[in-house]
């Protein structure tokens, strides 16, 4: 048996095996990441299609699939020898096995990820390069680690179209001198070689996948040893790009703005007008529109009726006849109006460190020069107090680490406007402070901001104007004093009673 382990007849009949595995799984990992993409698309047709191949191919036998390449392609005048044969046939196959994979991994990512990496101006395919993906290879590893194996173990079947590879030419062995204990033996070690080879390689490539996995001291950011920047700096720094703007044009406008989900409309006529560096907060119980009504601010859900005007400028509308419709490049159109969100529950990038987090959009998306973002970004993390954790991973953070971090990375695409969704909610009460008087410093500082919460006396310390909603639709607004202190409808009342029953912290 020994003998025949090492036989250089066998072993060529590996390196063909290995061959075939191989480019047969990198054009099945291509072919399969465009299946996975086209099975996730919104578009019925793409969807259709890639689901009709994935359901055929797996449906059917590999051998039967060889068989039919081996005699069809020469049929319409495509001849090839039984190698590239075997290499098609089973790229063909893994695609729809590794499309179903890899869509399981990219199901398994948040969606959060992508709303957020969406309000950064990302585009689809950088948001799947830079975000998804990434994150969705702790999941899809395990399963391509098996896909590769069985590849590998498969390679065998190609002898049915006299394919060269190990299986065969054991066959050949066998047919001369009979002994089939020991020279399949021998084939059967050669193959359980090389797919331990697969399954390390494997556990290696989950190792470096692993994002929740410590990162070595030679990736840690030195910090700098300064007193915080203070945030009115940052925030007049911010602001001088957009001074050449008009300064009498309103940061937001809205007009008759509407927005239903199935037969529940979400929004009735909402209109209501920003100026700049004015602070607003929205108020009202839940499920009345205000969470919406910020998405559809930064585009992140279409209008179904209205206009909204950002800096004088639709964000991602074109004017067709009847009305306003989505635009074809609508990431440039989020980039350009420079938007900055903060959401209830972070949506920090769980794969990046504080510092990348906050860097990711002024390089990938903005341009900027690395060395120049990543020194902006440590001065805002000083800035936010959290200096010293530029290179700890999100999941290593406190909350209220996380919302600060996360307000660094909206400011760092020097925002014209600041949106809050309720930044505060998913924090315990002995957190909610440390956000708050970071919200408080750019409210100090001139940021125009647009704030949902339920802190009613964080909303009289900071906004400059109360603005209180229910049932999709503005009820009354004004002053802090007036709207908080002396509310005129009923309906504000009652809620402001029942906040203050349950004690909100400030």
């Amino acid at each position: 048996m020994f003998e025949y382990l090492f036989s250089t007849f066998l072993l060529q009949g590996a390196i063909v095996s290995i061959e075939i595995a191989a480019l047969a799984m990198v054009l099945g990992l291509a072919l399969g990441l465009v299946l996975a993409v086209m099975r996730l698309s919104g578009r019925a047709v793409l969807s259709s299609v890639a689901w009709c191949y994935i359901w055929f191919v797996r449906g059917t036998p590999l051998l039967l699939q060889l068989v039919f390449l081996y005699d069809a392609l020469p049929m319409v005048g495509i001849t090839l020898d039984t190698f590239p044969t075997a290499v098609i046939g089973f790229a063909l196959n893994e695609a729809a096995f590794s499309a179903e994979i890899i869509r399981g991994g990219i199901l398994a990512v948040n969606q959060n990820q992508i709303i957020a990496a969406a309000s950064l101006g990302m585009g689809p395919l950088r948001t799947l390069r830079r975000i998804v993906l990434p994150q969705a290879m702790r999941a899809i590893l395990p399963g391509l680690g098996n896909q590769a194996i069985s590849m590998i173990k498969g390679t065998s079947v190609a002898s049915v179209i006299f394919v060269n590879e190990l299986t065969f030419r054991a066959e050949q062995i066998v047919g001369q001198n009979f002994k089939f204990f020991t020279v399949f033996a021998a084939a059967g070690l050669i193959y359980l070689f090389m797919t331990s080879l697969i399954a390390l390689a494997g556990a290696a490539l989950e190792r470096r996948f692993d994002y929740t996995r410590e990162r070595s001291a030679s990736t840690a950011v030195p910090v700098r040893q300064t007193e915080r920047p203070p945030l009115a700096e940052l925030i007049a720094d911010i602001n001088r790009p957009h001074a050449a703007s008009d300064s009498a044009t309103p940061a937001i406008v809205s007009f008759n703005v509407q927005k239903s989900y199935g037969e529940r409309q979400v929004l009735r006529s909402v209109d209501l007008e920003v100026r700049r560096g004015e602070v607003i907060v929205l108020m009202g119980p839940s499920g009345s529109g205000k969470s919406t009504f910020l998405k559809l601010v930064n585009h992140l859900e279409v209008m179904d009726w209205g206009e909204i005007l950002v800096e004088g400028r639709h964000v991602g509308y074109e004017p067709r006849v009847g009305g306003l419709r989505p635009g074809r490049n609508l990431a440039k159109a989020r980039a350009e109006a420079r938007i900055g969100m903060v959401f209830q529950h972070f949506n920090l990038f769980d794969h990046f460190t504080a510092l990348e987090n906050i860097i990711e959009a002024p390089i990938h998306v903005y341009g900027e020069d690395p060395v120049e973002a990543r020194a902006r970004g440590l001065r805002l993390l000083e800035s936010v107090g959290l200096g010293e954790f530029a290179d700890h991973l999100p999941h290593r953070l406190s909350g209220g680490q996380q919302q600060r971090v996360a307000i660094a990375r909206a400011l760092a695409i020097s925002p014209r406007v600041m949106l809050f969704d309720e930044p505060t909610s998913a924090l315990d009460p002995e957190l909610v402070g440390e956000v708050l008087a970071v919200i408080r410093g750019l409210a100090g500082a001139g940021m125009t901001m647009l704030i949902v919460t339920h802190e009613v006396r964080f909303a009289r310390e900071v906004a400059d104007r109360v603005v209180f909603m229910d049932e999709g639709a503005v009820v009354e607004q004004g002053p802090p004093s007036d709207v908080l202190d002396r509310p005129r409808h009923e309906r504000t009342r009652r809620f402001l009673q029942m906040v203050d029953e349950q004690g909100p912290l400030c």
